[in-house]
C-alpha cells in the first residue's frame, strides 16, 4: 500500500469530515467517512466577502507545505528537479495533508471549502509521484502550488504568502 493510500485510510479511521468528492482516493475516503457535511460546493468562495477562519494545524501544515514547495521551486522551474526528488516532494506534501486532515478543525463550511484546496494539492501530489496518467510531474507541482494560492486568496491566515513570493 502506497504512503499515500494509508494516510488516507487513517484520516478516514479516525471519522474525520472530508466534505467533497473528488476522484480517487478522495472520493474513496469520503465514503468512509461517519459523518457529512452536505453537499460539496462546486466551486471555492469567500465567505461572505470575507476569507475563510483558520486554525493553527491548518496554517501550520499549510506554511510547512509552502517551505517544501519553496524549497525546489528553482529545480521545478528549470526542469531540473529529477522523478525521485519530485517523489520526495510528494511525500512531505502528503504528510503535512494527512496532518491537516488529522488535526484542522473548521466550522462545516469552511472545512467544505478547504477540501477543495486539499483535493487541487492531492490532484498535484498525484502528478509528482507519477500517478497521474499524461500529466507530467511538473504539472503537479504547479497544481499544488496553484492551489496554495486559492489557500492564500480564501483563507485568513495572517502572513501567508504563496511559494515563490
Amino acid at each position: 500500500m502506497s504512503a499515500s493510500k494509508l494516510i488516507w485510510k487513517l484520516a478516514a479511521a479516525a471519522g474525520l469530515a472530508l466534505g467533497i468528492a473528488a476522484t480517487g482516493l478522495y472520493a474513496a475516503e469520503k465514503n468512509a467517512h461517519s459523518h457529512e457535511h452536505g453537499a460539496a460546493p462546486a466551486k471555492l468562495t469567500l465567505n461572505e466577502g470575507k476569507k475563510w477562519a483558520t486554525d493553527a494545524p491548518l496554517r501550520q501544515g499549510m506554511e510547512n507545505i509552502r517551505k517544501h514547495m519553496d524549497a525546489s521551486l528553482h529545480d521545478i522551474h528549470e526542469g531540473k528537479l529529477s522523478a525521485a526528488k519530485y517523489g520526495e516532494l510528494a511525500k512531505k506534501v502528503n504528510g503535512e495533508v494527512g496532518g491537516i486532515v488529522a488535526n484542522c478543525k473548521l466550522e462545516p463550511k469552511a472545512d467544505a471549502q478547504l477540501h477543495l484546496v486539499i483535493a487541487d494539492i492531492g490532484e498535484g501530489i498525484e502528478a509528482m509521484e507519477g500517478k497521474a496518467k499524461k500529466v507530467k510531474r511538473q504539472a503537479g507541482a504547479v497544481k499544488v502550488i496553484g492551489a496554495l494560492e486559492k489557500y492564500g486568496a480564501h483563507f485568513d491566515h495572517p502572513g501567508w504568502r504563496a511559494p515563490g513570493h
